[in-house]
C-alpha cells in the first residue's frame, strides 16, 4: 500500500532520542516521492555507550512504534551500536529483524560497508567526533570488515553543550576533512549519524581528490537502493550520490542564509 506523500516508497527511521541531524538530513536527501517517519529511541543511561547497548537491546520494541504504518525499509540511523555489539550479534539482528517485520533492515554501518565495496575502497580514512573508546571500537570494527583504516582525524564538540556530537558545526567537521589530505587513501568516511555532514561533503572535492562519504549519506543513498536497486549500476549511482547530484540543490536552499 502506497501512501500520499510516499507513492515510491516510506522509509521508517530508527533516531537516538537527542539527535537534531537525522531526520533535517533524511529530509534533504530522500527524493520526491519517497517519505520517512521518525521513531525515538530513549534510554536513560548517562554515557554514551551505554545509551547505544540500550538502544541495539531495545530494538524489537522500538520497531513497534511503527505500528501498522506501510513502510518498506527500517533504517537504523546510529552506528555506535554495531561497533559495540560486533559483527555476528549485528547480522543476526538484522536477519531477525527483516524476517519479523517483512521488509529491509538497514544499519548505518552496514549502509557504509555497501558503499565502500560498491566504491572498491579498502584504505580509508575517518573523521571521527566519538570519545577516544568509541572511536576505537569503530576502528576494530571497519577492520573486522576487511577495511585498512589509515588515518584517524578527530573532531571534538563542546562537552558543555546539551551533546558533544549532535552540536558539533558543519565547519568543524569540514576542518577534520583538512586532515585527510596527502594520506594516500581510497575514501574517507565522516562517523557519526548526530555530526552534520551534507555540506562538508559538497565542499570536499575542493580539498580532497577520493570520495567522502558519511554514515547519514551512506544510509540515505542504501534507503533508497533497497526500494529501486541500482544492481549493476551502483558504483555510478554512489557517485552521483557523493556528488551531490539528487540532494545538493536542497541542502542550499535550507541552508541559512540560502545558499546560491
Amino acid at each position: 500500500m502506497k501512501v500520499e506523500y510516499a507513492p515510491r516508497g516510506l522509509v521508517g527511521v530508527l533516531t537516538p532520542q537527542a539527535n537534531t541531524t537525522v531526520e533535517p538530513e533524511f529530509g534533504i536527501m530522500l527524493p520526491p516521492g519517497i517519505g520517512m517517519i521518525n521513531a525515538r529511541m530513549m534510554s536513560p543511561h548517562a554515557s554514551l555507550e551505554a545509551r547505544l547497548l540500550d538502544y541495539f537491546a531495545a530494538l524489537d520494541q522500538h520497531v513497534l512504534q511503527f505500528a501498522n504504518a506501510p513502510v518498506d525499509v527500517v533504517a537504523l540511523a546510529t552506528t555506535g551500536p554495531s561497533y559495540l555489539v560486533g559483527l555476528e550479534a549485528e547480522l543476526a539482528t538484522i536477519d531477525r529483524l527483516q524476517q519479523k517485520l517483512g521488509v529491509p533492515f538497514l544499519t548505518s554501518a552496514q549502509a557504509v560497508i555497501k558503499s565502500l565495496r560498491a566504491l572498491q575502497a579498502e584504505k580509508i580514512g575517518l573523521v571521527s567526533p566519538y570519545p577516544p573508546a568509541l572511536t576505537e571500537a569503530s576502528i576494530t570494527y571497519w577492520r573486522a570488515n576487511m577495511f585498512e583504516v589509515a588515518a584517524v582525524s578527530q573532531v571534538t564538540g563542546d562537552a558543555t553543550s546539551f551533546h558533544a556530537i549532535y552540536s558539533i558545526p558543519a565547519r568543524d567537521a569540514r576542518e577534520g576533512l583538512t586532515q585527510m589530505c596527502d594520506k594516500n587513501l581510497d575514501a574517507v568516511l565522516m562517523l557519526g549519524t548526530g555530526m552534520p555532514t551534507l555540506s562538508p561533503i559538497l565542499e570536499a572535492r575542493s580539498i580532497l581528490d577520493v570520495p567522502v562519504l558519511s554514515c547519514m549519506l551512506c544510509l540515505g543513498w542504501a534507503c533508497i537502493d533497497a526500494l529501486e536497486p541500482a544492481g549493476s549500476n551502483a558504483r555510478q549511482s554512489l557517485a552521483s550520490w557523493i556528488n551531490g547530484d539528487d540532494w545538493g540543490k536542497t541542502l542550499r536552499a535550507r541552508q541559512w542564509p540560502a545558499q546560491p
